[in-house]
């Protein structure tokens, strides 16, 4: 029998109340002199992340900047940022953003080692060498990105989202700084927050779970509960943000050990088509996917439910159980945090129901514990958003 490790954590984690001291002293322990640091054009200018810079120039650091990352980057977004890289004769590279700085940086660092383009590397087949030297900065509590093994680009030509799988180009370090989310607006705090409770809950219920990710899993989706409703409600409630980073953090740590399930299916079919914003998308679908895997996930449905507050009847049947999480699950998302209804996308049913076989096909509805044929996919698409 082959050994099957359940728990794999290769970067770095640092959480700080400075970020600029840190940066220096990751710089100064990996031995790294000439970084690229790699964002928007929005964060880049922050002055957080001006004063950082500031820092390791200070200290002989010698700082280059590419900032022309957009949301859903493009692969030509990568290949400049190769060419940044090696126009700096950079040896590391300063990730610092939401998902799509990450993804970028990622894509930098596997061609810049590599070689090629990184639409090469959407073949699972091709061999990636290990990519030192990133040092991943969230700026954004959602996608945990910072942690993860996985980068999605654009096709500029066809417009398809192309993913790569990468445990080699994980990030070397991850910094943690809750002062750079105080300025996050309520409705980006609540679909970045919905992100990583989803990437907690699907983890939690997926086939790759062990009982090791379960425990972690459990504690996200705890700290989420407890802390994004005051993050919401309060930007500047520096321990709320801080909690939420972590149990972010963590979640995405579980995207690579547990994976995610058809709740992610939906929200990148649906996401790719109508630009549904992914962590509303997740959030939307989530407690369809609860009541749908239920039958064979039942105590571990429960147990959402319980974390999030709901209290069953004695002997509750499966079937009421499940319901009974699900309407928490609702609760924490419409009442607490305040999400605004899937109507105001202007979609019908019928039209959300016509993707039930790209969902079908979807690469992560695997993961899920039930199997999903054209009819199951409908029904999960007709209570998606549903309040």
């Amino acid at each position: 029998m082959a050994m099957e490790v359940k728990l794999l954590q290769p970067v770095k984690v640092v959480c700080t109340d400075d970020l600029g001291e840190t940066l220096v002293d990751i710089m100064q322990t990996a031995g790294y002199s000439r970084p690229l640091m790699v964002t928007d054009s929005f964060v880049g200018s922050m002055p957080l992340v001006v004063a950082a810079r500031t820092k390791l120039e200070q200290v002989g650091v010698d700082v280059a900047v590419f900032d022309q990352v957009k949301p859903d980057p493009l692969c030509e977004t990568v290949e400049s940022g190769v060419e940044a890289f090696e126009a700096h004769k950079a040896d590391s590279i300063i990730a610092i953003g939401g998902g799509s700085s990450m993804d970028v940086a990622r894509g930098i660092n596997i061609v810049r080692v590599n070689g090629g383009s990184i639409i090469e590397y959407t073949d699972p087949a091709k061999p990636i060498a290990p990519c030192n030297g990133m040092i991943a900065v969230p700026t954004t509590a959602g996608t945990g990105s910072e942690m993860s093994n996985a980068l999605v680009v654009t096709e500029g030509s066809t417009g398809r989202k192309l993913a790569v799988l990468a445990d080699p180009a994980v990030s070397e370090y991850a910094v943690l700084n809750a002062d750079l989310m105080l300025t996050l607006p309520a409705k980006m705090t609540i679909a970045c927050g919905l992100d990583a409770f989803c990437h907690a809950a699907e983890g939690y219920l997926s086939r790759m779970a062990s009982p090791v990710t379960d425990a972690i899993c459990e504690k996200a989706m705890f700290l989420l509960y407890n802390y994004l409703p005051r993050a919401v409600a309060n930007g500047q409630d520096r321990e709320a943000r801080e909690r939420v980073m972590v149990a972010s953090t963590l979640a995405g740590w579980m995207l690579n050990n547990a994976g995610t399930i058809a709740g992610h299916s939906i929200a990148h079919v649906l996401g790719a088509k109508y630009h549904i914003v992914h962590g509303e998308a997740v959030g939307y679908a989530l407690p369809a996917v609860m009541e749908f895997v239920a039958p064979v996930r039942a105590h571990k449905v429960r147990e959402i439910g319980q974390i999030l507050g709901a209290v069953y009847p004695e002997n509750a049947p499966d079937e009421q159980v499940a319901i009974i999480a699900s309407r928490a699950f609702k609760d924490f998302r419409d009442r607490m945090l305040g999400l605004h209804p899937v109507e105001d996308y202007g979609i019908s049913v019928e039209e959300l129901v016509s993707n039930a076989q790209a969902v079908v096909d979807e690469r992560f509805a695997g993961n899920t514990p039930r199997d999903i044929d054209l009819q199951a996919a409908e029904q999960l698409l007709e209570g998606f958003g549903s309040r």
